[in-house]
């Protein structure tokens, strides 16, 4: 399953926006973890990716997206106005993957001026990952030789 954003929100906007008192999302962090920690003992791998741009290529994002009507649909007013947040959010950001990367969940800091150099680290952890659970195809719950004699015969016959 992939999150996006999703409920690390309760850290990052009531936070920056002082929707909610800090007494309350401040105790937000270890209810993340131990969600975090359910997921992995239910044999879930948890990896997450704080993909970093700067403000000078987020704001060349939304021109291009401005400019561009096949990416019109993913410009928002917030955008903008969100921009004057940016040292809160970073703040926010950084507590967040502070307090809740765990060895078992763990934060990836991964520069994304570049989608290139993004989409490579972020493949190559999911490839280490992936190598490291060390997947292996089930074995199968049928006689298989039973059903080759039956259906293949069977087949040839009917040829």
């Amino acid at each position: 399953m992939i999150f996006n954003r999703s409920y690390y929100e309760d850290v990052l906007i009531v936070r920056v926006h002082d929707i909610v008192p800090k007494s309350v999302w401040s105790k937000r962090y270890d209810r993340i973890c131990e969600f975090e920690r359910l997921l992995v003992q239910a044999g879930t791998h948890v990896i997450k990716f704080y993909l970093h741009i700067s403000p000078e290529e987020q704001l060349a994002r939304f021109k291009m997206r401005l400019d561009d009507p096949h990416r019109n649909w993913k410009i928002r007013n917030s955008d903008y106005t969100e921009r004057e947040y940016w040292p809160a959010y970073i703040e926010a950001f950084e507590d967040a993957m502070l307090k809740t990367s765990t060895t078992r969940a763990p934060w990836y800091v991964i520069p994304s001026n570049h989608k290139w150099f993004r989409d490579l680290a972020i493949s190559r952890i999911l490839v280490e990952t992936l190598d490291e659970m060390d997947l292996k195809l089930p074995k199968p719950s049928v006689d298989l030789q039973a059903i080759r004699v039956q259906y293949h015969s069977a087949t040839i016959e009917q040829v």
